[in-house]
């Protein structure tokens, strides 16, 4: 996209290759500081204003105005981040009194969407270990209760067998900041479980429900190296990270109706908003399945 030219772009560029000089700026660094003030100044003007006369409620407007136009969070907080260097300096200079960008509210930053499996592919990954293998039966225990429960890995393997309620059908977990939550677990994963304790090597002795050598828990490293090894057999592109169970377990509750609270209860989070990027995992998710099903979804 083209560089927007004003009545002040001639002035803009001198005062900003002042600038550059005082502060060591590359060419490409100026050049991209250029870009960006020019079409900050081609708004202004456009709305009555211009760069050396904005205040904060123009450049609100402004940065706004990116926003709506689908501009990338990381830009537009490229192009604030000009502007805010662009009037310091013109404050420096006493060519302004005031600051017009120092006060504005924090952008927020957007989170990336945690990796989702369907579940298909969550089933096609339980399956895969060899069950009548002692460390396959186990895996296969460990990663039904990941998505049965939607625990951290970190919190599963460091399970001791007086974490589990087996009566009761429950968890109690301790998670961050030593927070205690109960977590109830399905019948499917009860019978794997059920299964592992029969045969849970009773030596070395060792608390852990999962112990690897030595009686030891079992490192996170360790166990998201055989969760790649089994979506490898199971033919699982991309490779899952070691909390795509969870994302899983979190999207597939949404997915069939849970409730967004009951959710964040269950994944242990302090606040909902943490627990609302999956609602957004959801809808893209319905969008897909309109898009390609749909007679008119245009897939």
């Amino acid at each position: 996209m083209s560089t927007p030219v004003t009545e002040n772009e001639e002035m803009i560029t001198g005062l900003l290759q002042r600038l550059a000089m005082l502060r060591g700026w590359s060419p490409q660094t100026t050049s991209s500081y250029r870009s960006d003030l020019l079409h900050a100044d081609s708004y202004f003007v456009d709305h009555h204003t211009s760069l050396m006369q904005a205040d904060g409620k123009a450049i609100l407007d402004y940065l706004a105005k990116l926003g709506r136009d689908g501009m990338k969070p990381t830009t537009i907080q490229r192009r604030r981040s000009a502007l805010s260097t662009w009037f310091t300096w013109l404050q420096d200079q006493n060519l302004r009194e005031d600051h017009p960008a120092r006060h504005l509210p924090k952008l927020r930053k957007s989170r990336p969407l945690p990796k989702m499996m369907s579940e298909h592919d969550v089933e096609r990954l339980l399956a895969a270990p060899e069950t009548e293998d002692p460390v396959g039966l186990r895996d296969r225990c460990m990663l039904e209760l990941l998505y049965a429960t939607g625990v951290r890995v970190s919190e599963l393997v460091s399970l001791t067998r007086g974490q589990v309620e087996m009566d009761a059908g429950l968890l109690r977990v301790i998670g961050k900041g030593d927070k205690e939550r109960l977590i109830p677990f399905g019948e499917e994963a009860g019978q794997w479980l059920q299964q592992w304790l029969l045969l849970r090597p009773a030596k070395p002795a060792s608390p852990y429900l999962f112990a690897g050598r030595g009686g030891h828990a079992m490192t996170r490293q360790n166990f998201w190296l055989r969760i790649k090894r089994y979506a490898t057999m199971a033919g699982i592109m991309p490779l899952p990270s070691p909390h795509t169970l969870r994302h899983a377990f979190a999207t597939h509750l949404l997915n069939h109706g849970a409730d967004l609270r009951a959710v964040q209860m269950l994944l242990g989070h302090a606040h909902v908003t943490t627990t609302e990027i999956y609602t957004h995992v959801s809808r893209a998710r319905m969008h897909d399945l309109v898009n390609h099903s749909h007679p008119l979804g245009g897939g």
